[in-house]
């Protein structure tokens, strides 16, 4: 027999018992009895201030254990509800209306009923994670109110009744209640303004029971109308369900299969799953990666992808191998292609328009031939999705599309929503506000995507300012990338130290927080980082032992002693997953008084780490490595290029620059061991902006100089994250939080190893690690020192992504780091901004038997979860990181006229991309920018086995592949959106 006792303590007075019986049969053939068995109380308290009576009956500590009485004793009022009401929404009103629901001026006093927040669970994580967060936000006033278990409230599931009925009752009847309730309250104050309690729901059945019995309700939309900014809030609501019940049109997409039919389908192998992506370059064609092919299928055209956005999971059939096509050489742009589309105009849509066919059409048709580029690979067709991948998008308003410009109008209008990531197609939004729209960045999301429209159809959530500010930019990239910005709620600020910044290492060792920590206070330790780094993670030290080996340590910020497993704080640094670095600022994984203060091992203080200590000999052979808790006292903050600079500096010879020599003599001999061993030494593009002070407005871009310092801190932490990995997974052979990097196919190479064999007459070989890393080495063009490392650019875009994995879930070969060349590995060094590393501190303590591991930890498929979380965190990050270089790059340039040599990265058959070493810029140039607007586009003969395209008409020239060229960097605003970017023009 189990027993539900959620929330409340059954103890308590007031507490009744509901039942229900059933059996089941066993794997064994045996009839089990169970009873489920829900205690029912009365003092589960309504949490409106004005009564008084669930004041005096709330259970003990109820303040400390729930939220306090939050519901306003004033809340506000309406023309409807002049005396102002509490809402209860129900659960369909969440998921088509969470946009409105975040809005701050709007939608307060809600009461979140528990029927409700577990229904939105179970449909849609993401919404919930929202949800959860309104009930913390102190503002808004949202109360969960646990209507399951107060035995007025409480509903049992009738025979026969589906649970969407049983739980559409159980909303209905904790309102009547609500209303009841209320009543009751303001009656013994003697008041006569009692505020309406007011049932939201969507679903017209509900509605018409709801009315039946009395209980006041509305519907979103209606509700909305009668608020005082409804113009605003009305373009929020999802306009899919709308429109599904009033479209009839033509079917332009073919139907999808059931769900049965796609698993069986799979399961027999004749259907596949994976993710799609959508082209750069082509926004009508995608791929999907299957395990069963060595190449991404293809998918061409829109009837293909059958309303696919990049990122769904989804379901493909492959074509019969007559309809297999090679990749396109062409470069498509839907804004440019569909410039003109009607976005009033349904009726007359086809799957494709007469540009799009001719855009096709025109398309050089290539036969089967021995460059990669010119071979027919296999393609396929979506025929249904497993898991959409929608978002909130960031965008700007089409121009072409607005009917009425004027910002007095407030005449509904349907217009097109140009979304930032050119892979995601025109999005159709119902507005109020076009002319006010245009010009700014905005957030909408896709609300429905019916097989008779030809774009996906979303609502506006709201704007986030003009285009080109610095404050919309910024914002539109953390939400492009799902960065969570929104500074810290109270309740995770409550878990900081009370003493705040004058939180110090207590100078009584028998304190608690000295039980088993090593005193390395002696050591002279110190740290080396970019310049004007605060959060300091890491620190290093050096010395040499009376034997004639060394002892080398790394010291990290013990970030676990202030960040206790399941509590607030941490549940917010896993959510969050890391630090995000952008040009100007910096997103924080945790509180700036742990991050950039009381974690940072920062100079001349005492701080907490955890050191990893090895005995090394001068060859860099590992004797022994040690682990523990410890204090530390770091001596000094270098920048890598203060360390290099008194690294060289041949008058200094003090014990500390000495240690820093001994590490950089230690690390170059363990990069080298690294390199025999077959790791990868790959590129990606570096350039640092530099920034005005006081204003953050961008001044210059610089490439990012490496020293040796830099492979010196490098070297170190590979070191302490090896050595970790190993000592966690012998503690913990199943659960251990590890970091691989997949090898990747070796078709992943074919196009640039065939690149540089017709171009270059160089072989790359890809059968190991270690042989694409001597092949690398000899991809060197005497005449151009920069060529090798484009090519190392080009090799690191044919590798997987690295990812955080649980030990149990894979066998030891997988564990395998490709890149670094190690046989396991994890992330260990840098706690204060990687949650990885958090869980592997813990794991870790625990190995050494610090402190017992807390059982979320032991937990193969929790660890799983926050694998997946942290994964997708920290990839996101790299591109918000990757964003902010573009956007201030881009600004850095504003104005200006700069001529600088660029290298051919790939060429198409209307146009080619180049790489602006100096500034880090990868850009398209099309044909029709080879000659001034009105002429004619120039006429490209595309040579996809040589990889050359030959230009003739008013303006001739030859590109080839990796070919150095001249190009002029200006600034232009694009025509339609007004937008200003970075424009090339070949010279």
């Amino acid at each position: 027999m189990t027993s539900l006792k959620r929330s409340f303590d059954a103890t308590q007075p007031g507490s009744a018992l509901a039942g229900k019986t059933f059996v089941r049969s066993t794997r064994s053939g045996k009839v089990q009895k169970i009873v489920r068995e829900v205690y029912l109380r009365q003092d589960i308290p309504c949490s409106s201030r004005l009564c008084s009576a669930c004041r005096s009956i709330a259970p003990t500590g109820f303040h400390k254990r729930s939220a306090p009485f939050v519901l306003s004793e004033t809340p506000a009022g309406t023309k409807s509800y002049p005396h102002g009401h509490y809402l209860i929404p129900d659960t369909n009103a969440f998921i088509t209306g969470m946009d409105l629901f975040e809005t701050e001026t709007d939608f307060k006093d809600v009461i979140v009923l528990q029927t409700v927040l577990e229904e939105v669970k179970n449909r849609s994580l993401p919404l919930y994670h929202r949800l959860i967060s309104l009930t913390k936000n102190e503002d808004k006033r949202f109360y969960v109110f646990f209507n399951e278990f107060r035995s007025e409230t409480h509903v049992k599931r009738n025979a026969g009744e589906t649970i969407n009925d049983r739980n559409d009752r159980a909303v209905r009847q904790a309102t009547a209640w609500y209303q009841q309730h209320i009543k009751e309250a303001v009656s013994a104050r003697g008041s006569q303004r009692c505020p309406a309690v007011v049932m939201l729901t969507d679903d017209r059945e509900n509605l018409r029971k709801a009315r039946d019995e009395s209980i006041e309700c509305a519907n979103l939309r209606t509700y909305v109308e009668g608020l005082a900014d409804a113009d605003r809030l009305l373009d929020m609501i999802s306009e899919g369900r709308e429109r599904r019940t009033a479209n009839v049109g033509e079917n332009l997409y073919p139907e999808c299969f059931s769900m049965s039919k796609m698993l069986t389908g799979i399961k027999a192998g004749n259907l596949h799953q994976g993710t799609f992506n959508v082209s750069t370059y082509n926004y009508l064609e995608g791929s999907v990666f299957v395990p069963a092919f060595d190449k991404p299928l293809l998918i061409l055209g829109r009837e293909n992808s059958n309303r696919s956005v990049s990122g769904d999971i989804v379901v493909v059939e492959v074509l019969p191998k007559s309809q297999w096509k090679p990749p396109s050489s062409k470069i498509l742009e839907e804004e440019v292609v569909n410039k003109n589309d009607n976005a009033e105009a349904e009726d007359d849509e086809t799957v494709i328009t007469d540009q799009e066919r001719k855009a096709l059409q025109d398309e050089v048709k290539k036969t089967h031939g021995t460059a990669s580029e010119g071979r027919a690979q296999p393609t396929a067709r979506v025929v249904g999705v497993i898991k959409r991948n929608w978002r909130q998008y960031v965008g700007h308003v089409d121009r072409d599309s607005v009917r009425s410009v004027s910002k007095e109008s407030r005449t509904a209008q349907t217009v097109f929503l140009i979304p930032m990531d050119k892979r995601v197609p025109k999005i159709r939004i119902r507005t109020r506000q076009a002319g006010e729209l245009l010009g700014k960045r905005l957030l909408c999301t896709i609300d429905s995507w019916d097989r008779d429209s030809r774009y996906p159809v979303g609502h506006f959530v709201r704007s986030l300012g003009e285009l080109e500010t610095k404050g919309a930019e910024t914002e539109a990239l953390l939400l492009e990338w799902d960065v969570q910005y929104r500074p810290f709620p109270k309740v995770v600020l409550d878990c900081l130290p009370a003493e705040g910044h004058g939180w110090k290492v207590p100078e009584d060792k028998s304190d608690k927080g000295w039980q088993n920590r090593r005193d390395l206070r002696d050591l002279l330790v110190c740290s080396i980082d970019p310049p004007g780094c605060v959060d300091i993670d890491d620190a290093l030290h050096a010395t040499e032992l009376p034997n004639g080996n060394l002892q080398v340590g790394v010291h990290i910020a013990d970030v676990s002693h202030f960040v206790k497993p399941n509590n607030a704080m941490d549940l917010e640094a896993s959510m969050r997953g890391t630090t995000v670095y952008l040009v100007d600022k910096r997103i924080d994984m945790l509180p700036m008084l742990l991050g950039t203060d009381l974690c940072s091992l920062k100079p001349y203080v005492e701080r907490f780490a955890f050191s990893v200590v090895w005995e090394i000999t001068k060859d860099a052979d590992i004797v022994s490595a040690d682990f523990t808790k410890s204090v530390i006292r770091s001596r000094e903050a270098f920048s890598y290029e203060q360390a290099q600079l008194r690294i060289d500096d041949a008058t200094q010879q003090d014990d500390l620059t000495k240690g820093m020599r001994l590490l950089l003599m230690l690390s170059k001999k363990l990069r080298q061991k690294r390199m025999d061993a077959g790791a990868l030494n790959l590129a990606s593009p570096e350039v640092r902006v530099e920034t005005e002070s006081e204003t953050s407005d961008p001044v210059d871009v610089k490439t990012k100089r490496m020293l040796d310092t830099n492979s010196l801190v490098e070297e170190f932490m590979l070191l302490a994250n090896i050595s970790v990995a190993r000592r966690n997974f012998e503690a913990f052979p199943q659960t251990a939080l590890l970091r691989r990097h997949a090898a990747p196919p070796k078709t992943n190479f074919d196009e640039l190893a065939n690149q540089l064999r017709v171009k270059k007459n160089m072989e790359l070989h890809v059968d190991s690690s270690k042989a694409v890393a001597d092949s690398l080495d000899t991809c060197v063009d005497p005449a151009e020192p920069f060529f090798n490392t484009l090519v190392r650019i080009l090799a690191t875009r044919c590798m997987m992504s690295a990812e955080y994995f649980v030990s149990g879930t894979q066998s030891e070969p997988e564990f395998r780091h490709y890149g670094l060349a190690s046989e396991i590995y994890t992330h260990f060094t840098s706690p204060i901004r990687r949650y990885a590393d958090l869980e592997a501190h813990r794991q870790l303590a625990a190995a050494i038997e610090y402190e017992p591991l807390d059982p979320s930890l032991l937990s193969k498929s929790k660890l799983d979860g926050v694998c997946k979380n942290i994964n997708v965190r920290h990839r996101n990050a790299q591109m918000a990181g990757r964003a902010s270089v573009e956007y201030y790059v881009g600004q850095a340039l504003k104005g200006r006229v700069i001529d600088e040599e660029a290298f051919v990265m790939r060429v198409f058959s209307n146009g080619f991309v180049v790489f602006v070493p100096r500034f880090g810029i990868e850009g398209l140039i099309r044909l029709r920018d080879l000659v001034p607007q009105g002429e004619p586009e120039p006429v490209g003969e595309f040579d996809s086995e040589n990889y050359f395209l030959e230009v003739s008409g008013s303006r001739t020239a030859r590109i080839d592949l990796f070919a150095k060229v001249q190009v002029r960097i200006s600034d232009e605003a694009e025509e339609s959106t007004g937008k200003r970017k970075v424009k090339l023009a070949l010279l």
